[in-house]
């Protein structure tokens, strides 16, 4: 599923292929992914409009049309930008196609349909759609990184996962920062002790940073990432074998020697 690095990847490259472009078609070839608004009613609000510098916060990614609407996206498990051109052959996973002025063409491709793409007429607009979110993992102070933390009665992986708590984080990060930052993931997020809490923020943003730069988790040999799907896991840290289970319906790996109970 595409996580805080993945969605970070996608506004680059909407700002690349759209920003400061006038939107001169919007072509949708399935309704499917749209939420609360109409194939009719979409092209209405967006042709014509200048499309701003795109924001993201968390999961999410906000295409602004100056004082116009705001078109709301969520990626999914299988979603993605493309940018191309309007001769470009069309694929089947191509759901939502906006041709830009410039000989330009962004495509909302997505094979599985499990979000899509929202249209916000305001601020509320925008914060109705995305729900409570907590401050995003990338940009978020340690200070206050360490009071939504303590501030938390359940697991530790949850919280992390928790869009509500900390927005951006999914699966694999989690694991992969937990395991950074040798803490297990079914220790209580509340009873983290100082130095524990200031471990966890600093390997979360190198994480971040690292991931960030290629525009995903990265399945590197020296990270956790690299081999919680190999046929026998071992940590890459120590050797000892990885262990899984499930933490709020989500796969979870951690290493039983680098993350010892607390």
């Amino acid at each position: 599923m595409p996580e805080l690095p993945d969605v970070e990847g996608f506004r680059q490259v909407l700002e690349s292929c759209a920003k400061g472009r006038v939107i001169r078609r919007v072509e949708v070839r399935d309704a499917g992914v749209l939420h609360g608004v109409g194939a009719r009613r979409l092209r209405d609000a967006l042709e014509g409009r200048r499309l701003g510098t795109p924001e993201r916060h968390g999961k999410w990614l906000l295409a602004r049309t100056g004082a116009g609407p705001t078109l709301v996206l969520h990626f999914g498990m299988t979603g993605r930008l493309v940018c191309g051109h309007p001769e470009d052959a069309v694929e089947a996973h191509d759901r939502v196609l906006f041709t830009l002025s410039g000989s330009r063409q962004l495509r909302f491709r997505d094979q599985r349909k499990l979000q899509g793409l929202w249209l916000a007429g305001d601020d509320a607009d925008i914060d109705r759609v995305l729900g409570p979110q907590g401050p995003d993992a990338l940009s978020v102070e340690r200070s206050d990184f360490e009071a939504v933390l303590s501030s938390r009665r359940g697991y530790l992986k949850t919280a992390l996962t928790d869009q509500s708590v900390l927005a951006g984080l999914g699966n694999l990060l989690a694991d992969e920062i937990l395991w950074r930052a040798r803490l297990r993931p079914d220790r209580t997020a509340r009873d983290l002790t100082p130095a524990d809490r200031r471990r966890l923020y600093n390997q979360m943003r190198r994480t971040l940073r690292s991931s960030v730069a290629v525009g995903r988790v990265p399945p590197r040999d020296s990270w956790l990432t690299g081999h919680r799907d190999d046929p026998d896991p071992r940590c890459p840290r120590c050797g000892t074998g990885l262990r899984r289970t499930r933490m709020g319906g989500r796969g979870t790996v951690w290493c039983p020697k680098c993350q010892p109970d607390g």
